[in-house]
């Protein structure tokens, strides 16, 4: 009998299924501020809230000078 520990086997779930489980399951959300199913002020919203969270990122620093 083959045993292989939990979360070695099988299929992966794929990024955005984890995302949604995340959000459902547990309250987390995890957004990219390049989602092009935002809009504007929402990917906006988003690049603020991670800056006041977290910090500026470095993909923000380098392309802003």
């Amino acid at each position: 009998m083959m045993w292989t520990p939990r979360g070695y086997g099988g299929e992966r779930r794929p990024p955005e299924k984890v995302k949604e489980d995340g959000w459902r399951e547990q309250g987390l959300l995890a957004v990219s501020v390049d989602d092009q199913r935002l809009t504007w002020p929402e990917r906006e919203l988003i690049r603020q809230l991670g800056e006041k969270l977290y910090g500026k990122n470095q993909k923000t620093e380098t392309s802003n000078g």
